[in-house]
Order: structure tokens, then sequence, then C-alpha cells
């Protein structure tokens, strides 16, 4: 039973996000009209309340509140915020809504893995290793079916988008409050110092080697996952003019296209358990670099006819790299720190993949698109209207997916595998 109520969470997690992130692009561009250097600022938004907010959400879960109660309170708010969103009238007041929807939904992602993961390990005879894996592929289910509902309703570039999401986050905020209770572990822990008075000790993990080189890492490949959720769509949304009725598949319904990395995701986080027990976290990391390469390099050559199988298996091998260092990297910090810092540490997590990486690569990509592959060309109403050089771009990311393959490669210690428990 418990099983299927977690099951119920995680779908629910990832359908508010699925309601609306791959799809803001296409309500930006086509219904707002707004420039796409001012994209790229609003979309760092979840980066920036991934800065502070999953560390804070962290502290507050080990010491002072329990876990399913402030996830609950937090998707409230987050739910009401959304409904604000479409209303933005500028993109200084969009940024801001935006904000603050994600200060309240960012914290969420590794509090649901908090909630779970206390929950699973009360339950005797349950090894975590092997039992969350198939709850949480029902995120990347929830994520699908959302994307799949805003696509096929013609909603990809209309407000219902953001009214879905605020609707399902209120249901899981109210859901949450029926969970089984998950007490702070380290209320009652002897103060050793400001760190553990001010519930910081998570952040002295940076002392240790391993683990500062494993959140380096985390990081920039957070920076390689914003690329691919910033521009995927708009990728694709960019053929739109090159192709008369009947147009592609892909140019017709590009968020369906983009859910197939959704798919893929479901498959390969299934395969986890098998790859956490026979290769340590080196070379489950490493393995999602090279996807990672791979998955940019394909986008660069491919296009919505011809080049389709390309995209198709692009977004394919995206399930590999998102699931390989994403899912893995929550499990190896289950497995490998304490208790009593755990939610700080997964908080810790978050905060370097969607915080640091997120305002890192949607900064750094806006600034180098900007730069080296954008021209202006006159439109109407003496607006300009600007053409991307795609295949560099691509071709770029790739190369910088590249880059940190090998440095990782030369820089992290693998001392031991994550056993099964």
């Amino acid at each position: 039973m418990i099983k299927q109520r977690l099951t119920a969470l995680s779908f629910l997690q990832f359908f508010i996000w699925g309601c609306w992130l791959i799809t803001i692009g296409a309500f930006w561009f086509e219904t707002k009209q707004w420039g796409p250097d001012q994209f790229g600022v609003i979309f760092s938004t979840m980066g920036i309340s991934a800065l502070f907010m999953p560390a804070i959400a962290g502290i507050l879960s080990d010491r002072y509140i329990n876990a399913e109660k402030l996830y609950g309170v937090l998707h409230i708010l987050g739910g009401i915020c959304l409904f604000f969103v479409p209303a933005s009238s500028t993109p200084d007041e969009m940024f801001w809504r935006i904000l603050l929807t994600m200060i309240f939904y960012m914290p969420t992602i590794s509090l649901s893995n908090t909630v779970a993961y206390a929950i699973l390990s009360r339950e005797p005879g349950i090894d975590v290793v092997k039992v969350f894996p198939p709850i949480r592929v029902w995120g990347t289910v929830g994520f699908i079916v959302a994307l799949w509902t805003v696509s096929l309703t013609g909603n990809e570039t209309h407000a219902f988008q953001f009214y879905l999401g605020g609707i399902a986050s209120l249901v899981l905020g109210v859901y949450s409050f029926t969970l089984p209770a998950c007490p702070p572990l380290g209320k009652n822990m002897e103060h050793k110092g400001y760190l553990q008075a001010f519930g910081l000790h998570a952040f002295s993990m940076f002392k240790n080697y391993r683990y500062a080189i494993f959140f380096l890492f985390a990081m920039l490949l957070g920076a390689a996952l914003q690329l691919t959720n910033a521009y995927g769509d708009v990728f694709l949304h960019s053929f739109d003019s090159l192709y008369s009725d009947p147009k592609p598949l892909a140019v017709q319904y590009p968020a369906i296209i983009s859910s197939i990395a959704q798919i893929s995701e479901t498959l390969f986080i299934l395969a986890i358990p098998f790859f956490m027990r026979r290769f340590g976290i080196k070379q489950i990391m490493i393995i999602s670099m090279v996807a990672w390469v791979l998955r940019f390099g394909l986008f660069a050559y491919g296009d919505p006819a011809g080049g389709l199988w390309m995209i198709v298996l692009s977004c394919i091998i995206y399930g590999m790299a998102f699931d390989f260092f994403n899912i893995s990297g929550s499990l190896f910090i289950e497995k490998s720190v304490e208790p009593s810092i755990r939610a700080s540490a997964q908080g810790l997590f978050t905060m370097m993949v969607n915080g640091v990486g997120a305002v890192f690569g949607s900064r750094a990509s806006g600034w180098v698109m900007e730069k080296y592959f954008t021209t202006y060309i006159p439109g109407e109403n003496g607006k300009q209207i600007a053409l991307i050089d795609w295949h560099s771009t691509w071709l770029c990311f790739a190369g910088y997916s590249l880059v940190v393959l090998i440095l990782f490669v030369i820089l992290f210690r693998d001392q031991k595998q994550v056993q099964s428990a």
C-alpha cells in the first residue's frame, strides 16, 4: 500500500513540472512574443531559487519540521503562484512570478526523495536501492502525461499549461498531509559547533575530496541539463517556417517528440539498481557524460525530416544522460551519508544540480549563443527577429560535455561501490 501511495506522490511531483517546463519557451516566444535574450533570464529562475531553497528545506526537515508537512505547504504555495504566471504583462513581471513559484517548487524535488526514503526505510524487508527506482519512474510517467496533455489539447502556447500545473500542485499539497509522519532525525543531535547548531553540517561534506568533486561535477552536469530543457523544444519549433503543410510530425507536435526523452527515462530508471550493484558511482557518471556528448551531437545534425532519427535517438539517449547522474546521485547520497544530515545533503545535491548548475548553464549558454551563434534581421513593426545557428550551438554544447567528461575521469576518485543493503 505504501508503495502505491509514494507512486502517486512521485507522479504528481513531476506532472506539475511537465505541464509547463518544456513548453514555456513556446508560450514565451509565440504568445508573449518577447525576445530570446530575456528568455534566458526567465528560465534561470529555477536555478536561482535552487541556490538556497533546497538547502533551507533540508535544514528545516532535518531539525525542525516533519518533511511531509513542509512538502505539502510548499506545494500549496507553489500551486497558488502558478495561477498568476500567465497574466504577466512584461518580462520583468513574469520573472518575479516564476521566481516566486520556483522558490516553493524547487525544494520539493529533494524533499520528495527525503519523504520516500524515510518512509521506505521504516518498512521491514525493503531494500531502498531496489524499491525506489520503480517508484521514481512514475514521476517521469507523470511528466510525460502532463506534456502530452498540454500538447494534444493544443495548449503548448497557451496559459492552460500553468493552470493545470497549479491545480496538480494544490492536490499534491493536500495529499502530502495524509502521508506517514517523517519527523526530523537531527532534532536531538548534539551540537558540535556552528555548522551543526544551524543545521549546516551537510556543507562540511565539501571538506571531503570525493564529495567535493562529486558535487562540482553534479553542478557541471546540471548545466547540461538546463541546456536541453531550455532550448530543446525551441529548437524543434524553429523548423516551423521551413516547411509548408502538411508539416512533419516533429514540427506539428514538438513537445510530443521531446517527450520521447522522458519515456526513455522510465526504462533507464528501472536499470539503475543493476548498475548500482555492479559499478561504482564514477563509472555510472562517466556513462552519463558520454550520453550528454551524444545527446547534443545528434541534435546538431538532426532535422524533423530526413534527420528525424537523429533527434529521436538523441531523446532516447537523454534518458541515460539524466538518470545515470541524477537518480543514481540521489541514491549515492542516501547510502553514504549519515541519517542526521541526509535531507540536508539531498538539498545540497539539488542545489548544485538545479541551482548553481542551472544558473551557470542558462547564463553562460545565453551569452555564448548571443555572441557567437545569433544574427538579427528586421521584422514587422520594427522588431528584430533572431536567427540562431543551431548546428554550431549544439556542437558547442557537445564540446562542453566532452571537456567535463575528460576532467571527471582524471579528478574523481572512486573508492567504493554503492552496494545494495
